[in-house]
């Protein structure tokens, strides 16, 4: 499996253009396109169009769309170098641009690299008794599980005590098979805004502005370790990366974002629960 089967992104007599469906498990909450499938679906695009992986995106969300959508996706590939190509996916829906993707993909080999980072020490998956519930079970977050390590019950969070930032939550995709790719990732990424509310102390989230996606070594496995740093919230915004760890510690990928502080239409509906 890989992130294009996953989204069901279909291709088209061009290879440069390709269709996304637009279901109710590819939206959030709020049934709207879930922003980081937005980001994948760019991503997977380029990555076909280039034949090379993902090294480093970035999207600018412009505009809404909902289940029963058709969202076209047209790739240009500015620049082919020998190692790196750059590119950009354009999203529409008729005349209206949805989201703008940018990217550089490209390997090279070259004799050194390393992790300048390590994963903090949390209990396994397995250790962590309860699950985040977010939304119906159509939705895209009823189809990543999402156990926290260090995460406050959002009935406790009433605006006056504010957490420190740092939110950890393990989330996995249990429908997916085989190695986590770019797009895949890029999903996931985009939950930074569990860690919103958390730093606020409210019972809130956040609608993305953008997203950025920087890749390192991919390696296999089940869960994903989302380390969630929100550093400033200011003007109803708030601004935070999210360091993205395999079970092994191995830095899969780094997050940012900045999104729009929000607070829960129907907080009632959000809880964790037993496993």
């Amino acid at each position: 499996m890989d992130g294009r089967s996953f989204l069901g992104l279909k291709s088209t007599e061009s290879p440069t253009r390709w269709v996304l469906p637009v279901t109710p498990g590819l939206c959030s909450g709020r049934n709207s396109l879930f922003g980081g499938v937005g980001i994948a679906a760019g991503v997977a695009a380029l990555e076909a169009a280039s034949g090379r992986r993902c090294i480093w995106t970035t999207g600018q969300f412009l505009t809404l769309v909902g289940p029963g959508d058709a969202v076209e996706i047209d790739v240009e590939l500015s620049v082919v170098g020998n190692q790196v190509t750059q590119g950009q996916a354009v999203l529409r829906v008729g005349d209206r641009r949805i989201l703008v993707v940018s990217a550089a993909l490209g390997d090279r080999s070259f004799p050194h690299s390393g992790q300048f980072v390590a994963m903090p020490s949390v209990p396994r998956p397995s250790e962590s008794r309860v699950r985040i519930r977010l939304d119906q079970d159509e939705s895209l977050s009823g189809r990543v599980e999402q156990r926290p390590v260090k995460f406050r019950p959002w009935e406790t969070l009433d605006g006056t005590v504010p957490g420190d930032g740092n939110t950890r939550v393990w989330v996995r995709v249990p429908e997916y098979v085989g190695t986590l790719d770019a797009a895949m990732l890029s999903i996931l990424g985009d939950f930074m805004f569990l860690g919103t509310g958390q730093a606020l102390g409210i019972a809130g989230g956040g609608s993305s502005l953008d997203n950025t996606m920087r890749f390192g070594r991919t390696v296999p496995t089940e869960w994903v370790l989302l380390d969630i740093h929100i550093q400033v919230a200011e003007r109803g915004f708030a601004h935070g990366s999210v360091n993205m760890y395999a079970e092994d510690g191995t830095l899969l990928a780094v997050a940012g974002q900045s999104c729009v502080v929000r607070f829960w239409d129907n907080p009632q509906d959000r809880s964790l629960e037993p496993v």
